[in-house]
């Protein structure tokens, strides 16, 4: 029988595992009523409103940059915001005033950045969600700043429109990568998980649509990735694929039909896309290599 201390962290790590912020009906696809309840009053995930739940090492940060005189940024905004990010933020990200120092004591548990905000980018304390994506553009790694600025779309938090322009009047360090950033954002994706595995797919040269709808004589499937064109299925596998016997079969039929109309279907776990990157790219460039009737290279070690 499990401990109720390993089932109370096993809801946590589906916290981290959906972005670190995530709502009560997507824990129960995979934990049962009374883990979660377990979970929040153990402190391992928080509610901060109804419905909502997020890992404690974000919950605190807003008092945390109150605390230095700052403003909460970056990824540590973007939580506070409600969007799910790639990698949750353990230290608070914040903007410093440019004349304000900071000890060497209060530079612990915060990630500062300097800057003079406008009033209007500010709001109780926090960036105004398009200062959080932008900021996020300009400062993260490429997939990082994606799976943000997709969160933000998918949450209706700004407009798209409204995100390129704001890239678009950006100048000096990063601001390239913002505008790239802007140009690529896309809310039809679901999760982070599918935010990176798209920007990985982007940078080996792919052009993939979420959750593209496939229509043939015969099949009709939504994929979370996916090229007409190449007639390619890219899947990021998640628990939700396989919570019950129902959803599993479910799942394997969709596949085998889209292989019998013609379709390639590469499929990744959650520990490939984010922990083993190097095995995504290969897998991407070596299905190109063998469609343009090239040899794919060797297999990249793995570490299990």
């Amino acid at each position: 029988m499990r401990s109720v201390g390993a089932g109370v962290d096993e809801v946590a790590e589906t916290v981290r595992f959906l972005g670190g912020v995530t709502t009560w009906r997507l824990l129960r696809i995979v934990h049962p009523a009374r883990q979660i309840r377990r979970a929040t009053t153990a402190g391992v995930v928080v509610r901060p409103g109804r419905g909502r739940y997020v890992l404690p090492s974000a919950s605190g940060h807003l008092k945390l940059s109150q605390s230095r005189g700052a403003t909460l940024s970056h990824l540590s905004a973007a939580v506070h915001h409600g969007w799910a990010v790639k990698t949750v933020p353990e230290h608070a990200w914040v903007t410093v005033r440019r004349t304000r120092h900071l000890r060497q004591g209060e530079l612990a548990d915060i990630v500062p950045r300097w800057a003079d905000l406008p009033r209007h980018e500010v709001r109780n304390g926090v960036t105004t969600p398009i200062r959080t994506v932008l900021d996020c553009a300009r400062t993260l790694p490429f997939d990082e700043a994606l799976a943000v600025a997709d969160s933000a779309l998918r949450a209706r938090a700004l407009t798209r429109s409204d995100l390129v322009d704001g890239a678009n009047a950006m100048h000096g360090t990063g601001s390239r990568q913002a505008r790239r950033v802007a140009k690529l954002a896309d809310g039809r994706a679901a999760n982070p998980f599918e935010s990176v595995l798209r920007a990985l797919a982007i940078e080996e040269g792919y052009d993939l649509t979420p959750q593209l709808q496939v229509a043939d004589s015969g099949l009709f499937a939504i994929v979370d990735l996916g090229s007409e064109e190449l007639r390619l299925a890219v899947e990021a596998d998640g628990f939700e694929h396989h919570g019950t016997r129902r959803g599993l079969r479910k799942d394997c039929r969709r596949h085998t039909d889209l292989a019998v109309f013609g379709w390639s279907s590469l499929r990744f776990s959650f520990e490939d896309v984010m922990g083993e990157p190097g095995y995504v790219r290969w897998a991407l460039r070596s299905w190109r290599d063998v469609r343009e009737g090239r040899t794919p290279t060797a297999l990249p070690p793995r570490s299990w």
